[in-house]
């Protein structure tokens, strides 16, 4: 009776398992033509089909529309101002992340408690926010501390020493808002820094090490290379959000080309003409930056190697 059980159980194991390859290596039923129509159809890339579809109707409508024409000559200058303090803030947000990245991988408790009191603080406080108290008090408050350091040391440096006589007029709301945007994104910097950072194996800091190098050189000729290498695709992203951020600064009256268009609109009223045209520029400029972040990505291919 027990041998019988056993037989019986062994096949039907067996019919289980015969079954289960079966399925297993069976090949998927043949999909129709239309339905294989239909999944091609499904994986197009629509969102860049109607980003294009309205791209190609805002540039027809300012290739065959003087109004339209009209009103992005008088951006011309407005885009010229927010690629520049683009640009310039980035290089500088870059900078000022490199340092708080490294401060905040360090072992220094000073440094260490420095860099994460400054991302926390740009963390928690708004771009717009940060934009105005940069310029309305952070600058004008260290030109005071200058021209305490001149009346203190008048001295040595002579009463009218340039401590003194530096005035906060100097310096114009363009420079202040660049810095400003450069410090609001340093911060998100020292973080990409520091994941870029972290995500390269200690073995690669300790042979170094081993061969005799510093932390310094460790880390400028073995872990940085290795970490920007994998962080270009969120640097490259964090320029694009830049570049969008950076028409905060019409707040403050700097004529980028946000602001040329609510002056223009204002004056004319053409409302929608002005403002699908600056839609077109934003979209335009940023497509652009995306299409290169992708080529970017591709090339580095997968886990920051080379395809």
């Amino acid at each position: 009776m027990i041998y019988r059980y056993t037989e019986y159980a062994i096949r039907n194991k067996y019919c289980v398992f015969r079954i289960a390859c079966a399925i297993v290596t069976s090949q998927p039923p043949e999909r129709s033509p239309q339905g294989r129509i239909i999944t091609r159809l499904s994986q197009l890339p629509w969102w860049l089909l109607l980003i294009l579809l309205a791209g190609l109707f805002l540039f027809y409508k300012i290739a065959t529309d003087e109004l339209y024409s009209f009103i992005l000559s008088k951006l011309q200058r407005g885009i010229l101002t927010t690629i520049g303090v683009t640009v310039v803030a980035y290089v500088t947000a870059i900078l000022i992340g490199l340092i708080a990245g490294l401060g905040r991988v360090s072992k220094n408790p000073v440094l260490f408690n420095l860099s994460t009191l400054y991302v926390q603080i740009i963390r928690g406080v708004p771009i717009l926010v940060q934009i105005i108290y940069v310029a309305f008090v952070i600058i004008p408050g260290f030109f005071t501390f200058l021209n305490w350091l001149g009346a203190s040391y008048a001295w040595l440096l002579g009463p009218n020493n340039f401590l003194i006589q530096a005035q906060q007029q100097s310096i114009s709301f363009l420079v202040k808002v660049t810095l400003a945007l450069a410090f609001a994104y340093g911060g998100f910097e020292a973080e990409t820094f520091r994941a870029g950072i972290e995500s390269i194996g200690n073995g690669q800091m300790e042979a170094a090490r081993s061969l005799g190098m510093s932390y310094l050189q460790a880390m400028r000729y073995i872990i940085l290379p290795q970490a920007v290498r994998r962080i270009l695709p969120p640097l490259g992203n964090d320029f694009i959000s830049m570049l969008k951020d950076s028409s905060l600064v019409s707040v403050l009256g700097v004529r980028d080309v946000t602001q040329e268009a609510r002056l223009y609109a204002a004056a004319s009223f053409q409302y929608p003409e002005t403002y699908n045209t600056l839609a077109f520029v934003y979209l335009s400029m940023t497509f652009l930056l995306s299409l290169l972040l992708k080529g970017i990505e591709h090339r580095l291919g997968k886990n920051g190697r080379s395809p």
